[in-house]
């Protein structure tokens, strides 16, 4: 079985790149459909989040070229333009990078705890379309258990920072006194949860959580004291805050220059602070050349996250060991289960022939063949068919000289142990 992992990340595209690569939740079931017919694997997962874009795949063959141009068309792009910015990894490689991503060691946030469940998502919604068999279910097991022994026995959870909490640390460079600042959350997911709760901690009380949801966004900012908004009342109160950090999985963008431009003017100059978390682009990038507006996207908080990166290095060398260790009671797994296999189909080729023989015997003495000659009889041909096919090919690689055969079928019969243990005669001397 060949296993495949290929995708796009924050380290290899832009987030002009990854938005448009991303997989939205309504187009996922025709993906998975597509995806496996595109590619000729037998099973597969999708992650995909603001900072990757990745494809998990087993199958019997290498299907990463084909994988390739269904992406790219899937999303109308270039396979050109993709293939720039993209990453391959086979079997082994393959489960490393995955059980990585787990535990957070590939994410632009050392360590941060988000991407285990968001990956622990990608394999549900992969079983939910019947997309994920044996082998991946296996795999993604083995990756969660990794993840969890790094968060138990490594500090590389420890003060967790994640991109939420970047976000409201780079506020901190726009307002030095939060307590002041109206918050407007676009969103209600996990990551938005974060920011939330980093936000209240950082000062800010007064919350605007806006969602399509009205409940889910009055359930998470009546957490914080906080009012919930539909996302279609965002103009109306968009004049009266001053932090936006916005996560959501909506495909177009929420929020418009226009509706900023116009909230600027009954502003007087004040200052907005903007982080736009989702990819795609929740807030339209062109936002950003709007005077006494501070826009960031996720890449822009790649130096915050450089000194989380800094401050983790030795628990992230800890998680690697612990990450190879995972690797390799994986294969160690693979070998056991094609051990398995075909020691059954040994086994039932030996037990075709014995009954072969037997019958053959019994025939013999229905007949009225002497017992004595028809067991030495059975016991020769058995002997001669189970030994047969083994002979002529250990003549074979002896002549196409791979002597490790015969020395695996010494070992396998443990012939010079029996060798020891015979009596030395005088004869033998």
């Amino acid at each position: 079985m060949a296993l495949v992992t290929l995708g796009i990340n924050h380290r290899t595209a832009p987030v002009e790149l990854r938005e448009r690569v991303a997989f939205t939740p309504e187009h996922m079931a025709d993906a998975f459909a597509e995806l496996r017919a595109a590619s000729g694997a037998t099973e597969a997962a999708i992650l995909s989040t603001c900072n990757r874009t990745e494809l998990y795949l087993a199958g019997d063959d290498d299907c990463a070229p084909s994988v390739l141009r269904w992406l790219a068309g899937f999303h109308e792009l270039d396979s050109s333009e993709l293939e720039q910015s993209l990453y391959v990894y086979r079997d082994a490689e393959a489960v490393r990078h995955v059980m990585r991503v787990a535990a957070g060691l590939d994410s632009m946030v050392l360590g941060e705890p988000q991407i285990l469940g968001q990956l622990k998502d990608a394999y549900a919604l992969a079983r939910e379309n019947n997309a994920s068999g044996a082998f991946l279910s296996r795999m993604f097991e083995q990756a969660f258990s990794v993840a969890k022994r790094v968060r138990t026995q490594t500090a590389i959870g420890e003060n967790p920072v994640s991109v939420a909490y970047a976000a409201v640390s780079m506020a901190h460079h726009i307002f030095a006194d939060m307590s002041r600042n109206r918050a407007l959350l676009i969103g209600a997911g996990k990551t938005i949860e974060l920011v939330a709760r980093h936000l209240a901690d950082a000062g800010v009380q007064d919350f605007l959580v806006a969602n399509r949801t009205l409940e889910r966004a009055q359930t998470l900012a009546g957490r914080h004291g906080g009012k919930g908004i539909l996302l279609s009342e965002i103009p109306e109160y968009l004049t009266d805050v001053d932090i936006v950090i916005s996560s959501t999985a909506s495909p177009l963008p929420i929020l418009g220059k226009g509706a900023v431009e116009r909230a600027l003017k009954k502003r007087k100059h004040r200052p907005y602070f903007m982080v736009d978390i989702a990819v795609p682009r929740d807030i339209e990038p062109e936002v950003a050349s709007l005077d006494d507006v501070y826009l960031y996207t996720v890449d822009d908080l790649r130096q915050v996250i450089e000194e989380n990166i800094r401050s983790r290095e030795g628990a992230a060398r800890e998680a690697e060991n612990l990450v190879d260790s995972g690797v390799q009671d994986f294969l160690n797994q693979l070998r056991a289960l094609d051990a398995v296999s075909t020691l059954k189909q040994f086994r039932q080729r030996a037990e075709v022939l014995r009954d072969v023989e037997t019958e053959k015997a019994l025939r013999t003495l229905r007949n009225g063949g002497d017992p004595e000659t028809v067991l030495r009889s059975l016991a020769r041909g058995l002997t001669n068919k189970l030994l047969h096919e083994p002979s002529v090919q250990v003549r074979k690689a002896t002549t196409e000289g791979r002597p490790e055969v015969t020395k695996w079928l010494r070992e396998l019969h443990q012939l010079d142990v029996l060798e020891a243990d015979e009596p030395t005669t005088p004869e033998k001397i």
